[in-house]
C-alpha cells in the first residue's frame, strides 16, 4: 500500500512538472502547434532512457524505487515516455515485429479511438 501511495505521489509531482514545462514552452512558442506537449514527450523519453539505464543496468536500484521514479514520476510527467521505453526494450531484445506493432497500435488505434470518442460525444 505504501508503494502505491508513493507511486501516486510521484505521479502527482510528474504531472505538475508536465503542466509547468508545457505551459512555459506554450507561452514562449505559441499554441498553434503543440510545442509544449512535444517538448514534454521528448524530454520525458530522454529522461526515462537515462534513468532506466542507470537504475536497471549500471546501478541496481531497488525495484520499489525504480517503480516510483519510472512509473510514478516520469509516467506522470508523460506516458509517451513509457511507450518509448517499452518499444526500445522490445527492439533491444530483437522483438522487431512486437516493437512495430506497439508503435502502430498505440498511434493508429489511439488516434482512431480519439476520433471514436469525439464522434460518440457529438451524437449524444
Amino acid at each position: 500500500m505504501v508503494r502505491l501511495l508513493l507511486i501516486g505521489f510521484a505521479g502527482f509531482i510528474g504531472t505538475l512538472g508536465r503542466y509547468w514545462l508545457s505551459g512555459i514552452v506554450g507561452r514562449r512558442y505559441g499554441e498553434t502547434f503543440p510545442f509544449g506537449t512535444l517538448t514534454v514527450n521528448l524530454v520525458g523519453c530522454f529522461i526515462i532512457g537515462l534513468l532506466f539505464y542507470l537504475m536497471q543496468e549500471r546501478y541496481l536500484v531497488n525495484e520499489n524505487v525504480r517503480s516510483i521514479v519510472l512509473i510514478g514520476l516520469i509516467g506522470g510527467f508523460t506516458t509517451f515516455s513509457s511507450l518509448g521505453l517499452q518499444t526500445f526494450t522490445l527492439l533491444r531484445d530483437n522483438e522487431i515485429a512486437l516493437a512495430a506493432l506497439n508503435i502502430v497500435a498505440s498511434n493508429v488505434l489511439g488516434l482512431l479511438l480519439v476520433w471514436a470518442g469525439y464522434t460518440l460525444a457529438k451524437v449524444l
